[in-house]
């Protein structure tokens, strides 16, 4: 979710009419589509007005940004109150000294008399959220039902008794409004399945000290995946500019979703030349591989689905079953053909569809809540791939089968690693007694002939390079 204010709202507007597959919604207050009237946009400050707004900031910039910061709550509901604040930012800037921000300034105004967004807001499919206040004098309260007008899946609400800065004037009502809005323009089909990702990062890192003794599916899946990896990967990689493979320029190696660090020797020994990054959702997880690690490693805080890393900057990106916590499978394709180099190589394993599905009908069987993670299916995986503009050159579904004595070894395994339910439409009261007696006799039914109880786990496998 993108949130912008007043000319921040008109960039905002900008960023997500360009990258709409980037937000779920994006929510604009005290915004025009064009700050300065146009031809067939009168809701806005006349040119005149403007002008004369700019030139006296050229002239007299200290007492330009006093009026206008009393034109900013002037007829609100607690304008003093708004005015005195805004006076104590105005007494702060001229100790800055205003020539060291008036270039900021001035392009800042440039830009408001510059922008017309009427195109990008007709245009927009993203769902928006745009407020407005009732009573402000540089966004007329017109413009709620003339954006309105232009697109009709973007929301319009008007603060009563509100000017330009309702953050200042009515902060709670604003948070309230917008988180309202958050909640229920949730992108996902089955908003029970909706992933938090503050709390996939929170379990994560809680289960970073347990997570190697019971990461038993993770170590021979990634190692698996290593092994397919040829040993000779960079002997003639097009990412590396064509340099022979003795070249003294070192690859740069992903390890996305690296948790406790694992795969980090591995993957450095089998590619000697390379620089490292290890990047994870959890904290907890970085702080506990950084202890772990002898390698040098540059480690980083940050979700697959927005990586903090410059275009054509890796490589390869290596995976092991973290891309199973995304829920944009468009967004992390279109994130990994973002970064890595033309010809460079993603080589990753997920979780697939049919991953405890013993244990989610046994669910099933006891109530309507949701207790298992859900995972995104084989089929999407080759699809979305391929449109981000990356080239298969091995895919591969493996179905493992591990064996628990029990229901409660099962669940202590899933805890152990992070990997408990943290979907919204889970239980949020306590499981009873009742349930969970319920659950240990739907899931005996699976129980095979050696005396275990089983829990399928679908592997996903694939290497992709980037078309050149």
């Amino acid at each position: 979710s993108l949130l912008g204010w007043s000319l921040g709202g008109m960039l905002s507007t900008i960023l997500v009419s360009r990258y709409p597959q980037r937000f779920n919604n994006f929510i604009t207050i005290a915004s025009n589509a064009c700050f300065v009237q146009q031809k067939g946009w009168l809701s806005a400050m006349p040119k005149k007005t403007f002008n004369s707004f700019y030139e006296l900031f050229q002239q007299q910039s200290a007492l330009c940004l006093k009026r206008f910061y009393g034109l900013q709550c002037q007829s609100d509901q607690h304008e003093r109150d708004v005015l005195k604040f805004l006076k104590e930012i105005v007494s702060e800037e001229k100790e800055k000294g205003i020539d060291k921000g008036h270039l900021a300034w001035s392009r800042g105004l440039e830009l408001l008399a510059e922008i017309d967004n009427r195109d990008a807001i007709k245009s927009l499919e993203v769902c928006g959220l745009h407020l407005y206040g009732e009573s402000d004098q540089l966004v007329p309260v017109a413009t709620a039902q003339a954006l309105k007008d232009l697109n009709s899946l973007q929301q319009v609400d008007v603060l009563e008794s509100t000017a330009h800065v309702p953050q200042l004037s009515c902060p709670a009502l604003l948070v309230s409004k917008v988180l309202e809005f958050i909640k229920q323009k949730s992108y996902h089909s089955d908003e029970r399945y909706h992933l938090d990702k503050q709390r996939v990062a929170k379990s994560f890192s809680r289960a970073a000290k347990s997570y190697d003794s019971v990461a038993r599916l993770q170590r021979q899946v990634g190692q698996n995946l290593l092994n397919v990896l040829p040993d000779d990967l960079f002997s003639n990689n097009l990412s590396t500019n064509n340099l022979p493979s003795n070249s003294a320029c070192p690859n740069q190696i992903l390890d996305l979703g690296c948790g406790t660090g694992y795969f980090i020797a591995p993957l450095a020994n089998k590619y000697s030349n390379s620089e490292l990054i290890g990047a994870d959702l959890a904290q907890g997880m970085l702080a506990f591989a950084n202890t772990k690690c002898d390698k040098s490693v540059t480690w980083l805080c940050g979700d697959a689905e927005n990586l903090p890393l410059a275009d054509n900057s890796v490589d390869l990106i290596f995976s092991n079953l973290a891309f199973q916590w995304c829920e944009k499978l468009s967004v992390l394709a279109a994130e990994i053909a973002r970064v890595l180099k033309p010809g460079g190589t993603l080589a990753f394993t997920s979780l697939g569809s049919k991953t405890l599905c013993e244990l989610r009908e046994s669910w099933a069987e006891v109530d309507d809540y949701v207790h298992v993670n859900h995972f995104i299916s084989a089929d999407n995986w080759q699809q979305d791939i391929s449109q981000a503009g990356l080239s298969i050159q091995h895919f591969d579904v493996d179905h493992c089968q591990l064996d628990y004595r029990d229901l409660r070894h099962l669940t202590d395994e899933l805890k152990g690693l992070g990997a408990h339910n943290v979907n919204s439409g889970q239980n949020k009261g306590l499981t009873g007694p009742e349930q969970i007696r319920a659950l240990i006799q739907a899931y005996e039914k699976y129980r095979n002939t050696g005396g275990q109880l089983p829990a399928t786990w679908e592997v996903i496998y694939g290497v992709a390079t980037l078309n050149v």
